[in-house]
């Protein structure tokens, strides 16, 4: 865990509540002038505390209507077999996340797709025939009441 002060928290939960954030606003914010400002945030992404910045995207807006959460349960947990099964869903645009898991599911998979047909097709043709895969379960978002992405800073 990195060695953060007070400052660098602020800086971190500004930057995670606003990526697009001038520097010279950001200093303005944390009781910084912009110079040691942009030193401490150049450090936090060489640290690797802030690993990218992103734009937050309007699946629906874009044609992506459905969000399935799919539990993957594979027939081997040995390493090169979850190694194999994480390098195929790397590959796969439509899956957004993965998380390995402890417990009886190995996997669960944050999926769009363009609409229910697009997913039928995504789940057979691309999931189910992925590399060690016994068996998958899914399950249709209808709504999200909350996607707050990062951690907790304050």
């Amino acid at each position: 865990m990195a060695n953060l002060d007070e400052i660098d928290r602020k800086l971190l939960a500004e930057l995670q509540a606003e990526g697009r954030i001038t520097n010279v606003e950001l200093a303005n914010r944390v009781g910084l002038t912009a110079p040691p400002c942009l030193r401490r945030v150049r450090a936090l992404e060489e640290e690797g505390v802030i690993r990218g910045y992103h734009a937050e995207l309007e699946a629906g807006k874009l044609g992506f209507s459905i969000t399935v959460f799919a539990m993957v349960s594979l027939k081997s947990q040995a390493e090169d077999s979850l190694r194999e099964f994480e390098a195929a869903m790397k590959g796969l645009p439509e899956v957004r996340e993965v998380h390995m898991l402890n417990g009886e599911i190995d996997f669960i998979l944050k999926i769009v797709a363009r609409d229910l047909q697009g997913f039928q097709e995504f789940l057979t043709s691309k999931l189910t025939p992925a590399p060690n895969v016994a068996s998958v379960k899914t399950s249709l978002t209808i709504r999200t009441s909350k996607n707050e992405p990062g951690v907790p800073l304050g």
